[in-house]
Formats: structure tokens, sequence, C-alpha cells
């Protein structure tokens, strides 16, 4: 367990994802994981309003509303720490007052509870003044209806700006990023870590096994060719793709793990890094992601991969 900075938010090493929560997960394949999670010392929930718009007949919400309904089954509220957006969901995608408003009680509404306890711009709006969209999470913070804030898919220019502004105005400040940021995607060191380390922000990156290729279901010959995230999977399998999933193998066969473990593992250790995200389907996609939070690779290990 470990702090998020400037809160008392006190989560588990492993960000248990919402994105397949009434997409490739129904609602029982979803309470058997989030019972599996929960069983296992998890406690950290992310999910967003975008969850699971344009899948089907869908319109946005299931997600939430799949993970409001297990809280209430089980009555676990207090000990379940839920991490939401907005700023993406049409005609709700922009970070205007109004509208953060407007998401937030279909959020809290969808969720079943009465406060969120980290929420995130899902997305920048650069056609809103930051002071503007600050303000109106301050708003929420006093209504008790938000807890702490935080930001995804920022630059790190636009993070640092939002930073400098709630600092000089008064207002909250983001305690989180929430950046693509695996093995296989690394931009992230290259501008926004230096702004999450001096400003003492916590990274909770998303798409920890970039997509599934990581896991190594995806190589040529695999098993699961024809599943959902086969396509955006199959971009990462090049000559590096390969030597990747070579390391991932050899070091996931000496601790006796699979390569998922040693991927999310690589993160986890990450300067920044307080809980990598990432999503299950049923129980046996979750194992491997459980068993990263307790295995310690070696300085050696994490060089090997970090070199490719």
């Amino acid at each position: 367990m470990a702090l998020i900075p400037r809160t008392d938010l006190d989560v588990f090493g492993l960000c248990l994802g919402g994105n397949v929560f009434g997409w490739t997960a129904d609602r029982d394949e979803s309470f058997a994981v989030l019972d599996a999670y929960a069983a296992a010392g998890g406690n950290f929930i992310d999910t967003a309003d975008l969850y699971m718009a344009g899948v089907g007949s869908n319109s946005g919400g299931e997600s939430e509303a799949i993970i409001g309904e297990w809280l209430a089954a089980r009555g676990n509220r207090d000990r379940i720490i839920i991490a939401t957006k907005l700023g993406k969901l049409a005609p709700l995608d922009n970070l205007r007052p109004e509208t953060i408003h407007t998401a937030a009680e279909a959020s809290l509404g969808r969720l079943g509870v009465e406060t969120i306890d980290l929420y995130y711009a899902h997305a920048d709006d650069p056609d809103t003044p930051i002071a503007e969209t600050l303000g109106a999470f301050g708003e929420l913070i006093e209504a008790g209806k938000v807890r702490a804030i935080g930001a995804s898919n920022f630059s790190a220019a636009r993070l640092a700006e939002s930073l400098e502004i709630a600092e000089r105005e008064g207002l909250p400040r983001y305690v989180a990023s929430q950046p693509h940021y695996n093995l296989m995607e690394r931009a992230y060191e290259e501008d926004q870590r230096a702004v999450c380390e001096r400003e003492d922000l916590a990274c909770f990156p998303f798409f920890s096994l970039a997509k599934g290729f990581l896991t190594g279901k995806y190589r040529p010959g695999g098993d699961a060719v024809d599943s959902a995230r086969a396509a955006s999977a199959s971009q990462y399998l090049d000559e590096r793709g390969e030597r990747m999933l070579g390391a991932l193998d050899a070091i996931a066969a000496a601790h006796g793990v699979e390569p998922a473990a040693v991927a999310v593992a690589w993160l986890a250790a990450q300067p920044t890094v307080l809980a990598p995200i990432a999503s299950a389907r049923n129980e046996a996609q979750l194992a491997p992601l459980l068993a990263s939070v307790a295995l310690d690779l070696s300085s050696d290990e994490i060089a090997r991969l970090t070199a490719i």
C-alpha cells in the first residue's frame, strides 16, 4: 500500500482497470474479477464515464454502473478507492465548469456513491481556461463530492502549467497523472516524468500491458489472435517486440510467473509510478497481475528490460 501524495488515499500496488467491464466482461464476469481483486487485498479501481461508449448499444457509463452495482451488493464502499474520469464522452467532452459539474453528478449516480475519491480530467481541453477547470474541481471538493483530482493524457507542458496556475491562484492541484506508459511506450520518460518527480505527483500508467501485447498471447502462432485486442496489440510485433517478449519469457521462467507479471512489475519499479493500471476480463487474467505486486525484479532484470 502507498499514499497518493498530498492525500490520505492509501492504494494497493495494482490499480484494477475497469475498461473491460461492460465490454469483454459482462456483469457476472466483472463481479468475479472484482471479487477476486478485493479478496487479494486490492482496493483501487479505475474507470471513466466514457467506458464503454460505442461498444454495441452502449452509450457510456456502463463500467461505472457495474462497479456501482458491485459496491452496493458487497457493501464494501468504505474500503474501496474509486477513480473515474470526465471530458471525453460527448457531449461532455470538454473541461468547462458546467460540464464538470454535470459529468460528476452523472458518475456519482452510476457509481452509487457520495464521493469520487480521485477524479481525473480524461483529456486536456485547450479551449477552456485552466483556472476555470480547476475552480470547478475545487467546488466539487468543497461540496464533498470529490476528494482529489488528477490529469490523464496531458502533455508535460500543460500538466506543469496547470500546477503552476493552481499554486499561483490558490486552486486545487492535480495529485496524479495517468499517462500511456509501458515497456513498449516510453514517451512518459522523456519529459512528463520529470514534472511528476519535481511536483511530487503519483503516476498511474494505463495500458500497462501494451494492450495485451506484453502478456505474450499475441505473438505469431498464439492462441489469442482472434481476441478483441489482437489488432491493436499486433502493432508491437516487430523486431524490438520480439526481443522484449524473449526477455520477458526468460525472466518470468526464472521467477515462476507469467510474462504479464514481469511487465507490470517493471512498470511498478519505475520512478514516480505508484500503481500500474491493468484490466482483466476473468480471474485467470487477473492472477498474473496480482502476482506482480509481490514480484521483486533484480536491478539486472530491470536494466535488461529497460535497455530494449
